[in-house]
């Protein structure tokens, strides 16, 4: 029966995927692209779906996260001004490379749905992160009107974001800043853990050349309290808009001036030094004129200038797309981004333009990438917020990717839904560019992973995706360039479909290389006193890490990336998941698993040089005092991974394989007779279906089918039973699900909060948590 039903099952997938380049031509009958206000040739402003004001950035382990004023939604048409009493939500934006922007969507800050109930606005924010007790901590300032200034705290640069005071950090109470405008906050962290911030403006009558209305103070070691009161800083000219940086061991201070006529120009960014964080500043010049000067539409000045992989960048905002939409300036801002000329402690003067910075680094396309990470989009909208956001296109709606590796890509896996159906087209270089292929998402609420064929991918291009009607993608990867099978979420394969059961009989020549070299990109990582490879041997958030034997499958594949500070991350492939130092802590035994890719400290680690093209893995929390270790140097298959003091033995080196070196072609049995008690995610224990002469799944796979003996999914070309472990016990639950996603099977930790529940990430996708496991 199963054999029969299998056979079916099969036939009608692959019908169904040698059908989908025709049926998908199709469904574009009559439908044409829509237009983009941003042409491709230019990579500003950064997003153009949204109004994002007052660009607050902050660099963190090699991503540049903008969170802006929310001024609205770009496909609104405003018939009035912008008055910015209704602004009660923060945007938020992240980039490697600059160039594609990945939209978190926008952070319910104040009000009653928001997290500062106290507060009416939230304007002009600042953000910094700090490590306090051995965890990475994120800290979010914004304007309460011109009124106060309040502060949001995380764990996670996109969120969840809470009040952890319950009223405003800065008021007309607070020493020594009673000035006109008690907004607009910037704020710094030293290198010795300080945290500073600056805030203020305004004019007073008669004293436009000097209106000492700027503030700096000092903040606790909480980053949540003042300590000490506030000093002055004599901005001559000012009006408002702080900014601080740091260049060696200078001080700068940047803010706007004026409308008053004054020697520095109206509404420009001019810049004051000093050696001291809290002053006193030394006037120096302007660094940026008026975005009119640039684009024709005159308005207020607010910039943050950071270093980003040894440049220096100014993001600013400007009404170029405000004016594009409805014609006219009304107040609507957006975030652009130019590059900063400095020489020592001495800045330039930036210019504003459309073409915007150059792209710092391809997109690697046989990652996994989300959709509201592009450059360009016509009639698209982003939904949720937090990591993980979805985006929702209508008929010749589209987003386009900058410089994507093809490879040689032979397929594409969609996450996506639609309601009533659609189809997906992909193209190269353009909207309207070479066709590579068409992906049909089938009619249902549920986003599910969809794959299509692609022909003639290659080289670095532009990666366009065009719907022919309503539909939802939440991410997408190429498969085929070298043998692998996309993995956007739960596949009952584990992401490599090379990778087959054949007995105990190794069919393919394993060309499987060290290097000396190791640079960004995918690799094996075998341990040299076991010959083991490294693995987790699950796909959720805290799934242990072990050695194995080779297999191949995804849960051996880690992707090296490296930070501007040096360190490397090591994300897995079974999805966005990182290796990670439980709870970040620097103790001998402390375990390595895998947790969602955030980057933090725990996620970061450097490798040292071992004899024989081998690496000491050193882990970052402990400033490098200890490493990667395979515990009491054991050497059998699901021997554990922690966290050693540092010795260079072969319990603690490691070799990395590219993937691309002819891994894919290895086929290995992952219960042969040197193993088997065990397998990448199950035991015996719970393997019930090896006696009824079918293998093990692997993994917690998707269920395909259940009968009396119990849940099966796919492996290779044949049935494998799911383990037992992975039911999820719903008669002790009544948790159902929400918005058509599951219930949380294990996870607990909270990125985002609705009406429904609480939900969390698992299988790289959202899960409602289940209260009857999160007591």
């Amino acid at each position: 029966m199963k054999t029969t039903l299998f056979s079916y099952f099969v036939l009608v997938s692959l019908t169904l995927f040698k059908n989908v380049f025709s049926a998908g031509a199709g469904s574009f009958n009559g439908v044409s692209p829509g237009k983009s206000i941003k042409s491709t040739s230019n990579h500003n402003p950064t997003i153009t779906h949204r109004y994002s004001a007052d660009p607050g950035v902050m660099v963190y382990n090699g991503r540049v996260y903008v969170y802006a004023t929310n001024d609205g939604d770009a496909a609104t048409r405003y018939n009035s001004e912008n008055t910015y009493a209704q602004i009660n939500t923060i945007n938020v934006m992240s980039s490697a490379d600059l160039v594609n922007w990945m939209d978190h969507g926008s952070i319910n800050a104040t009000g009653g749905g928001g997290a500062a109930k106290w507060a009416k606005n939230s304007w002009a924010p600042a953000a910094a992160w700090k490590k306090i007790n051995g965890k990475d901590k994120f800290f979010l300032y914004f304007a309460d009107n011109a009124s106060g200034i309040g502060v949001l705290t995380a764990d996670s640069p996109t969120g969840p974001f809470r009040d952890p005071i319950g009223r405003a950090l800065i008021s007309r109470q607070t020493p020594n800043s009673n000035v006109e405008w008690l907004f607009d906050p910037a704020v710094f962290v030293d290198s010795d853990g300080t945290g500073y911030l600056y805030y203020g403006g305004g004019v007073p009558k008669g004293r436009e050349a000097n209106p000492n209305t700027i503030r700096v103070a000092k903040l606790g070691g909480d980053m949540t309290s003042i300590s000490g009161t506030p000093a002055n800083i004599d901005a001559p000219w000012v009006f408002e808009d702080s900014g601080i940086n740091k260049i060696g061991n200078t001080y700068v201070y940047s803010y706007c001036t004026n409308w008053n006529g004054g020697p520095y120009g109206n509404a420009r960014i001019a810049y004051m030094t000093s050696n001291n964080p809290m002053g006193k500043f030394t006037f120096q010049g302007t660094c940026f004129n008026n975005p009119g000067d640039f684009f024709q539409t005159t308005g207020n000045n607010h910039h943050t200038i950071i270093e980003f992989k040894n440049k220096y960048y100014i993001f600013y905002h400007a009404e170029w797309l405000n004016k594009q939409i409805l014609g006219g300036q009304k107040g609507y801002r957006t975030t652009h981004v130019d590059e900063l000329p400095v020489n020592g402690s001495k800045l330039g003067n930036a210019k504003g333009t459309l073409t915007g910075v150059s792209q710092l680094q391809n997109v690697d396309g046989s990652a996994l990438n989300y959709a509201a990470s592009f450059a360009w989009q016509s009639g698209i909208s982003v939904k949720g917020q937090g990591a993980v956001t979805q985006v929702n296109y209508g008929r010749g709606a589209w987003t386009g990717v900058s410089n994507v590796n093809l490879g040689n890509a032979k397929s594409i896996t969609l996450k996506a839904s639609s309601s009533g159906g659609a189809t997906v087209k992909i193209c190269a270089g353009s909207e309207n560019g070479t066709v590579l292929g068409y992906v049909d998402i089938p009619a249902g609420g549920s986003l599910q992973n969809v794959s299509g064929n692609l022909s003639g991918a290659s080289g670095t291009k532009n990666l366009f995706f065009i719907a022919s009607g309503n539909l939802t993608i939440e991410s997408w990867q190429l498969g085929g360039s070298s043998g692998n099978t996309a993995n956007t979420g739960n596949t009952a394969n584990g992401g490599n479909a090379s990778n087959t059961n054949t007995g105990n009989t190794n069919t393919n020549t394993d060309t499987r290389t060290s290097t000396s070299n190791v640079v960004d990109g995918w690799y094996y990582i075998k341990n040299t006193g076991s010959n083991k490879y490294l693995q987790t041997v699950g796909s959720t958030a805290n799934s242990n890490v072990e050695i194995s034997s080779f297999t191949g499958s995804a849960a051996q594949k880690w992707k090296v990336t490296k930070n501007s500070e040096g360190y490397i991350t090591l994300l897995n492939g079974v999805g966005d998941f990182n290796l990670d130092v439980a709870n970040g802590k620097n103790e001998n035994g402390v375990n390595i698993l895998i947790y969602i890719a955030y980057g933090g400290e725990a996620q970061q680690f450097a490798l040292s040089a071992g004899s024989n093209n081998s690496f000491i893995i050193t882990t970052r929390v402990s400033n490098g005092d200890k490493a990667l270790d395979v515990y009491e140097h054991r050497t059998e298959d699901g021997a554990n991974v922690c966290q050693w003091t540092t010795s260079g033995k072969p319990n603690q080196t490691w070799v990395f394989e590219k993937v691309d070196g002819g891994s894919s072609n290895n086929s290995n049995n992952s219960s042969n007779s040197n193993n088997s008690s065990s397998s990448n995610n199950s035991s015996n224990a719970t393997c019930w279906s090896k006696a009824l002469g079918y293998e093990c799944c692997k993994s917690c796979s998707p269920v395909y089918f259940t009968d009396e003996d119990g849940e099966w999914g796919v492996v290779g070309n044949d049935w494998c039973g799911i383990p037992a472990s992975c039911k999820t016990n719903s008669a002790a639950s009544s948790c159902r699900g929400a918005q058509g996603y599951p219930c949380c099977k294990k996870s607990c930790a909270i990125y985002s909060t609705d009406g429904d529940g609480d939900w969390s990430i698992e299988n790289n996708d959202w899960c409602l948590i289940d209260n009857s496991i999160c007591k």
